[in-house]
This record gives C-alpha cells, sequence and structure tokens, in this order.
C-alpha cells in the first residue's frame, strides 16, 4: 500500500475521466482500495428498499469512490492543481505544496 498525499477535507480536481475538470470536496479517503469519495462528484443512483429511516424508499442519488490517480490537490494559493512533498518542519512531518512552497 503506498502513501497517500490527499486527506479528507482537501479541495481536489478531478483530472481524468468522465468528471474530468470537477471540483470538489474529499468526505472520506479508502486506503486500502487507493479511492477517495469527493463531494459532488461521480454521482450514482441507488436503490434503496424502505426502511425505519426510509420508510419510502427509492432511488437515491449518492457519491461513489473515484481513483485517488485520477484527482489532484488544488492549492489554495494560486487555486490550479498541484503535486505534494513532505517536509520535516519543527520537527513535525507537513505536506507542502510544489507549486506555491506553501504548507498544506
Amino acid at each position: 500500500m503506498i502513501k497517500l498525499k490527499i486527506k479528507s477535507g482537501d479541495s481536489v480536481r478531478v483530472i481524468a475521466g468522465d468528471h474530468k475538470g470537477e471540483e470538489g470536496k474529499v468526505l472520506r479517503v479508502l486506503k486500502e482500495k487507493n479511492k477517495a469519495v469527493v463531494e459532488g462528484v461521480n454521482m450514482v443512483s441507488k436503490h434503496v428498499k424502505p426502511s425505519a429511516a426510509n420508510p419510502q424508499g427509492g432511488i437515491v442519488k449518492k457519491e461513489a469512490p473515484i481513483h485517488i490517480s485520477n484527482i489532484a490537490l488544488i492549492d489554495p494559493k494560486t487555486n490550479k492543481t498541484t503535486r505534494v512533498a513532505f517536509k520535516v518542519e519543527g520537527g513535525k512531518k507537513v505536506r507542502v505544496s510544489k507549486k506555491s512552497n506553501q504548507v498544506l
């Protein structure tokens, strides 16, 4: 398993696939599958049986996971996609943007 450079809460842009160009916030990272769930991206229709929580049942739209290689982190300073490096600052390992050299 590789070290993932994207965490939940990050702003990302889809760089490949059907949803290319769409942006959103990472809701969840599935580390074992190298996938992430991005808010408002890769929406799928899921059929839901009636239950106590959802007595009507029906079809629900929800986000499906997208592969980590198809998303890129957005640099908060330049608002463009960037790669991520790791640096040790003050005894702590931090993520740094390759474009603006700013701590993420």
